[in-house]
Protein backbone atom coordinates (compact mmCIF):
# COMPACT_ATOMS: atom_id res chain seq x y z
CA UNK A 1 0.00 0.00 0.00
CA UNK A 2 1.32 3.45 -0.91
CA UNK A 3 2.50 5.62 1.97
CA UNK A 4 -0.10 8.25 1.04
CA UNK A 5 -2.96 6.34 -0.62
CA UNK A 6 -4.85 9.45 -1.72
CA UNK A 7 -1.90 11.64 -2.69
CA UNK A 8 -2.95 11.75 -6.36
CA UNK A 9 -6.66 12.27 -5.63
CA UNK A 10 -6.82 15.96 -6.55
CA UNK A 11 -9.97 18.06 -7.01
CA UNK A 12 -9.36 17.97 -10.78
CA UNK A 13 -9.32 14.16 -10.72
CA UNK A 14 -12.58 14.11 -8.77
CA UNK A 15 -14.22 16.38 -11.33
CA UNK A 16 -12.81 14.34 -14.21
CA UNK A 17 -14.14 11.12 -12.64
CA UNK A 18 -17.63 12.58 -12.38
CA UNK A 19 -17.41 13.93 -15.93
CA UNK A 20 -16.40 10.46 -17.15
CA UNK A 21 -19.89 9.29 -16.13
CA UNK A 22 -21.50 11.71 -18.53
CA UNK A 23 -22.39 14.28 -15.86
CA UNK A 24 -21.42 17.96 -16.02
CA UNK A 25 -19.81 19.18 -12.78
CA UNK A 26 -20.24 22.89 -12.16
CA UNK A 27 -16.95 23.18 -10.25
CA UNK A 28 -18.43 23.18 -6.74
CA UNK A 29 -16.69 20.65 -4.50
CA UNK A 30 -17.21 20.00 -0.81
CA UNK A 31 -15.03 17.46 0.98
CA UNK A 32 -17.18 15.51 3.45
CA UNK A 33 -16.09 14.09 6.77
CA UNK A 34 -14.61 10.67 5.97
CA UNK A 35 -11.27 9.09 6.85
CA UNK A 36 -11.53 5.48 5.68
CA UNK A 37 -12.49 6.62 2.19
CA UNK A 38 -12.56 10.04 0.55
CA UNK A 39 -15.99 11.49 -0.08
CA UNK A 40 -16.92 14.65 -1.97
CA UNK A 41 -20.15 16.46 -2.71
CA UNK A 42 -19.97 17.51 -6.35
CA UNK A 43 -22.23 20.16 -7.87
CA UNK A 44 -23.83 19.25 -11.21
CA UNK A 45 -24.99 21.67 -13.91
CA UNK A 46 -28.80 22.04 -13.88
CA UNK A 47 -29.20 19.05 -11.54
CA UNK A 48 -28.91 18.04 -7.91
CA UNK A 49 -25.39 17.44 -6.53
CA UNK A 50 -24.03 13.92 -6.26
CA UNK A 51 -21.81 12.28 -3.67
CA UNK A 52 -18.57 10.82 -5.03
CA UNK A 53 -17.00 8.17 -2.82
CA UNK A 54 -13.42 7.05 -3.60
CA UNK A 55 -12.60 3.73 -1.99
CA UNK A 56 -9.45 3.22 0.04
CA UNK A 57 -7.00 1.18 -2.06
CA UNK A 58 -6.53 -2.38 -0.85
CA UNK A 59 -9.34 -2.53 1.69
CA UNK A 60 -12.09 -4.35 -0.22
CA UNK A 61 -12.01 -6.44 -3.37
CA UNK A 62 -14.09 -5.31 -6.34
CA UNK A 63 -16.45 -8.22 -5.68
CA UNK A 64 -16.97 -7.12 -2.08
CA UNK A 65 -17.74 -3.52 -3.08
CA UNK A 66 -20.18 -4.66 -5.75
CA UNK A 67 -21.84 -6.88 -3.14
CA UNK A 68 -22.24 -3.88 -0.84
CA UNK A 69 -23.85 -1.92 -3.67
CA UNK A 70 -26.17 -4.80 -4.52
CA UNK A 71 -27.33 -5.06 -0.90
CA UNK A 72 -28.08 -1.33 -0.72
CA UNK A 73 -29.99 -1.57 -4.01
CA UNK A 74 -31.92 -4.60 -2.78
CA UNK A 75 -33.03 -2.57 0.24
CA UNK A 76 -33.96 0.42 -1.90
CA UNK A 77 -35.95 -1.83 -4.26
CA UNK A 78 -37.91 -3.04 -1.22
CA UNK A 79 -38.80 0.62 -0.52
CA UNK A 80 -36.50 0.88 2.46
CA UNK A 81 -34.84 4.31 2.90
CA UNK A 82 -31.33 3.19 1.96
CA UNK A 83 -29.11 5.25 -0.34
CA UNK A 84 -27.81 3.05 -3.17
CA UNK A 85 -25.17 3.98 -5.78
CA UNK A 86 -26.16 5.25 -9.20
CA UNK A 87 -25.67 3.01 -12.23
CA UNK A 88 -23.73 4.01 -15.34
CA UNK A 89 -23.94 1.55 -18.23
CA UNK A 90 -25.21 -0.96 -15.69
CA UNK A 91 -22.21 -0.53 -13.38
CA UNK A 92 -22.10 0.96 -9.89
CA UNK A 93 -18.36 0.45 -9.23
CA UNK A 94 -16.40 2.84 -11.43
CA UNK A 95 -12.68 3.30 -12.17
CA UNK A 96 -10.75 6.46 -13.00
CA UNK A 97 -7.18 7.61 -12.52
CA UNK A 98 -6.21 4.50 -10.58
CA UNK A 99 -9.08 4.85 -8.09
CA UNK A 100 -12.31 2.95 -7.60
CA UNK A 101 -15.34 5.10 -6.87
CA UNK A 102 -19.11 5.27 -6.83
CA UNK A 103 -21.63 8.06 -7.17
CA UNK A 104 -24.79 8.30 -5.08
CA UNK A 105 -27.57 10.87 -4.86
CA UNK A 106 -27.13 13.47 -2.15
CA UNK A 107 -29.45 12.82 0.77
CA UNK A 108 -29.18 15.30 3.59
CA UNK A 109 -30.65 15.20 7.07
CA UNK A 110 -29.90 15.50 10.75
CA UNK A 111 -28.95 12.97 13.37
CA UNK A 112 -31.86 11.12 15.03
CA UNK A 113 -33.01 12.11 18.52
CA UNK A 114 -32.06 8.99 20.41
CA UNK A 115 -34.01 9.98 23.49
CA UNK A 116 -37.25 10.23 21.50
CA UNK A 117 -38.96 6.86 21.94
CA UNK A 118 -41.15 7.28 18.85
CA UNK A 119 -38.07 7.81 16.68
CA UNK A 120 -36.39 4.77 18.20
CA UNK A 121 -39.46 2.63 17.50
CA UNK A 122 -39.46 3.91 13.92
CA UNK A 123 -35.78 2.98 13.55
CA UNK A 124 -36.48 -0.42 15.09
CA UNK A 125 -39.15 -1.13 12.48
CA UNK A 126 -36.86 -0.11 9.62
CA UNK A 127 -33.92 -2.14 10.90
CA UNK A 128 -36.17 -5.19 11.25
CA UNK A 129 -37.31 -4.78 7.65
CA UNK A 130 -33.65 -4.44 6.62
CA UNK A 131 -32.86 -7.66 8.47
CA UNK A 132 -35.76 -9.53 6.86
CA UNK A 133 -34.07 -8.80 3.53
CA UNK A 134 -30.59 -9.37 4.95
CA UNK A 135 -31.59 -12.86 6.08
CA UNK A 136 -32.66 -13.94 2.57
CA UNK A 137 -29.13 -14.81 1.42
CA UNK A 138 -25.57 -14.60 2.83
CA UNK A 139 -22.75 -12.35 1.74
CA UNK A 140 -20.19 -14.21 -0.36
CA UNK A 141 -17.32 -11.70 -0.26
CA UNK A 142 -17.66 -9.39 2.74
CA UNK A 143 -16.79 -11.67 5.64
CA UNK A 144 -18.17 -11.77 9.17
CA UNK A 145 -18.11 -9.67 12.29
CA UNK A 146 -15.69 -11.93 14.18
CA UNK A 147 -12.68 -11.99 16.49
CA UNK A 148 -10.19 -12.22 13.67
CA UNK A 149 -11.45 -9.03 12.02
CA UNK A 150 -12.38 -7.03 15.10
CA UNK A 151 -9.75 -8.17 17.63
CA UNK A 152 -6.78 -10.10 16.35
CA UNK A 153 -6.02 -8.08 13.22
CA UNK A 154 -6.25 -4.76 15.13
CA UNK A 155 -4.00 -6.18 17.88
CA UNK A 156 -1.33 -7.05 15.32
CA UNK A 157 -1.67 -3.60 13.74
CA UNK A 158 -1.05 -1.89 17.09
CA UNK A 159 1.85 -4.14 18.06
CA UNK A 160 3.46 -3.58 14.67
CA UNK A 161 3.06 0.18 14.79
CA UNK A 162 5.50 2.82 16.01
CA UNK A 163 2.54 4.61 17.60
CA UNK A 164 2.54 2.33 20.63
CA UNK A 165 5.40 3.43 22.90
CA UNK A 166 8.02 0.72 23.36
CA UNK A 167 7.59 0.86 27.13
CA UNK A 168 3.90 -0.01 26.80
CA UNK A 169 4.22 -2.90 24.35
CA UNK A 170 4.16 -5.61 27.00
CA UNK A 171 1.31 -3.96 28.91
CA UNK A 172 -0.77 -3.62 25.76
CA UNK A 173 -0.13 -7.24 24.75
CA UNK A 174 -1.27 -8.48 28.17
CA UNK A 175 -4.42 -6.31 28.19
CA UNK A 176 -5.42 -7.09 24.59
CA UNK A 177 -4.75 -10.81 24.97
CA UNK A 178 -6.76 -10.90 28.18
CA UNK A 179 -9.68 -9.11 26.53
CA UNK A 180 -9.50 -11.40 23.49
CA UNK A 181 -9.70 -14.45 25.75
CA UNK A 182 -12.67 -12.99 27.66
CA UNK A 183 -14.46 -12.26 24.38
CA UNK A 184 -13.82 -15.82 23.22
CA UNK A 185 -15.23 -17.32 26.42
CA UNK A 186 -18.36 -15.14 26.29
CA UNK A 187 -18.99 -15.96 22.63
CA UNK A 188 -18.49 -19.67 23.19
CA UNK A 189 -20.95 -19.58 26.09
CA UNK A 190 -23.56 -17.93 23.90
CA UNK A 191 -23.23 -20.62 21.25
CA UNK A 192 -23.98 -20.27 17.54
CA UNK A 193 -25.99 -17.18 16.62
CA UNK A 194 -28.02 -16.54 13.51
CA UNK A 195 -25.99 -14.65 10.92
CA UNK A 196 -27.49 -12.24 8.42
CA UNK A 197 -26.40 -9.40 6.18
CA UNK A 198 -26.08 -6.23 8.24
CA UNK A 199 -25.54 -2.52 7.76
CA UNK A 200 -22.65 -3.22 10.11
CA UNK A 201 -21.97 0.33 11.35
CA UNK A 202 -25.40 1.55 12.33
CA UNK A 203 -24.44 4.45 14.59
CA UNK A 204 -26.29 7.81 14.71
CA UNK A 205 -23.96 9.37 12.12
CA UNK A 206 -25.10 6.85 9.52
CA UNK A 207 -28.81 7.51 10.09
CA UNK A 208 -30.04 10.84 8.72
CA UNK A 209 -33.45 12.24 9.59
CA UNK A 210 -35.61 14.49 7.41
CA UNK A 211 -39.24 15.58 7.49
CA UNK A 212 -40.03 12.30 5.69
CA UNK A 213 -38.27 10.25 8.36
CA UNK A 214 -34.92 8.46 8.61
CA UNK A 215 -32.71 6.99 5.92
CA UNK A 216 -29.56 4.87 6.12
CA UNK A 217 -26.27 5.85 4.50
CA UNK A 218 -22.74 4.41 4.21
CA UNK A 219 -22.89 0.63 3.92
CA UNK A 220 -19.08 0.47 3.74
CA UNK A 221 -18.88 -1.80 6.81
CA UNK A 222 -21.66 -4.17 5.72
CA UNK A 223 -20.86 -7.69 6.95
CA UNK A 224 -22.56 -10.82 8.19
CA UNK A 225 -23.29 -10.94 11.89
CA UNK A 226 -25.98 -11.07 14.59
CA UNK A 227 -28.95 -8.72 14.43
CA UNK A 228 -28.03 -6.91 17.63
CA UNK A 229 -25.00 -5.34 15.90
CA UNK A 230 -27.33 -2.95 14.04
CA UNK A 231 -29.18 -2.00 17.23
CA UNK A 232 -26.81 -1.54 20.14
CA UNK A 233 -25.09 1.66 18.97
CA UNK A 234 -28.47 3.42 18.77
CA UNK A 235 -29.44 2.52 22.34
CA UNK A 236 -27.90 4.31 25.32
CA UNK A 237 -29.67 2.32 28.05
CA UNK A 238 -32.31 -0.34 28.70
CA UNK A 239 -35.19 2.09 28.11
CA UNK A 240 -33.99 3.08 24.65
CA UNK A 241 -33.17 -0.51 23.73
CA UNK A 242 -36.71 -1.52 24.74
CA UNK A 243 -38.09 1.16 22.41
CA UNK A 244 -35.95 -0.06 19.52
CA UNK A 245 -37.02 -3.65 20.12
CA UNK A 246 -40.67 -2.68 20.44
CA UNK A 247 -40.51 -1.39 16.88
CA UNK A 248 -38.24 -4.19 15.67
CA UNK A 249 -40.50 -6.99 16.83
CA UNK A 250 -43.44 -5.61 14.85
CA UNK A 251 -41.68 -6.92 11.73
CA UNK A 252 -39.18 -9.56 12.84
CA UNK A 253 -38.57 -11.85 15.79
CA UNK A 254 -35.58 -10.89 17.93
CA UNK A 255 -33.46 -13.36 19.89
CA UNK A 256 -33.13 -11.67 23.30
CA UNK A 257 -30.13 -13.88 24.04
CA UNK A 258 -28.19 -11.61 21.66
CA UNK A 259 -28.39 -8.78 24.22
CA UNK A 260 -25.62 -10.56 26.13
CA UNK A 261 -23.41 -9.85 23.11
CA UNK A 262 -23.51 -6.08 23.60
CA UNK A 263 -20.53 -5.94 26.03
CA UNK A 264 -18.59 -8.14 23.57
CA UNK A 265 -19.43 -5.89 20.63
CA UNK A 266 -18.55 -2.78 22.62
CA UNK A 267 -15.20 -4.30 23.60
CA UNK A 268 -14.47 -5.34 20.02
CA UNK A 269 -15.26 -1.87 18.73
CA UNK A 270 -12.95 -0.17 21.22
CA UNK A 271 -10.05 -2.49 20.50
CA UNK A 272 -10.67 -2.23 16.76
CA UNK A 273 -10.65 1.58 16.93
CA UNK A 274 -7.06 1.72 18.15
CA UNK A 275 -5.99 -0.85 15.58
CA UNK A 276 -7.73 1.08 12.82
CA UNK A 277 -5.81 4.26 13.68
CA UNK A 278 -2.52 2.35 13.89
CA UNK A 279 -3.10 0.62 10.55
CA UNK A 280 -3.97 3.92 8.83
CA UNK A 281 -1.28 6.14 10.38
CA UNK A 282 0.61 6.24 7.07
CA UNK A 283 -2.32 8.21 5.63
CA UNK A 284 -1.48 11.91 6.25
CA UNK A 285 -5.10 12.61 7.21
CA UNK A 286 -4.84 10.43 10.31
CA UNK A 287 -2.12 12.25 12.31
CA UNK A 288 -4.06 15.45 11.69
CA UNK A 289 -7.42 14.00 12.71
CA UNK A 290 -6.22 11.83 15.62
CA UNK A 291 -3.18 13.61 17.13
CA UNK A 292 -3.90 12.09 20.56
CA UNK A 293 -2.84 8.67 19.23
CA UNK A 294 0.76 9.89 19.16
CA UNK A 295 0.70 10.57 22.92
CA UNK A 296 1.77 7.99 25.48
CA UNK A 297 -0.99 8.96 27.91
CA UNK A 298 -3.68 8.02 25.38
CA UNK A 299 -2.24 4.51 25.08
CA UNK A 300 -1.98 4.23 28.85
CA UNK A 301 -5.68 5.04 29.13
CA UNK A 302 -6.52 2.66 26.27
CA UNK A 303 -4.73 -0.19 28.06
CA UNK A 304 -6.64 0.62 31.26
CA UNK A 305 -9.89 0.62 29.28
CA UNK A 306 -9.11 -2.83 27.84
CA UNK A 307 -8.58 -4.23 31.33
CA UNK A 308 -11.86 -2.64 32.47
CA UNK A 309 -13.69 -4.24 29.54
CA UNK A 310 -12.12 -7.60 30.33
CA UNK A 311 -13.26 -7.22 33.96
CA UNK A 312 -16.81 -6.62 32.75
CA UNK A 313 -16.79 -9.70 30.52
CA UNK A 314 -15.15 -11.98 33.04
Amino acid sequence: MAAAPYESLTPDLVLDAVSACGLWPDGRLLALNSYENRVWQVGIEDAAPVIAKFYRPGRWSDAAIIEEHAFAQELADAELPAVAPLLFDGRSLLHHGGFRYALTPRRGGRAPELEALDQLQWLGRLIARMHVIGARAPFAHRGRLDRDTMVQQPMHAVLGSSLLPAGLQANYRVAATRLDAAIGVRMEALGPLRQLRLHGDCHPGNVLWTEAGPHFVDFDDARSGPAVQDLWMLASDERTMEALLEGYQQFREFDHGELALIPVLRAMRQLHYAGWIAARWHDPAFPVAFPFAAESRWWEQHIADLHELADELE
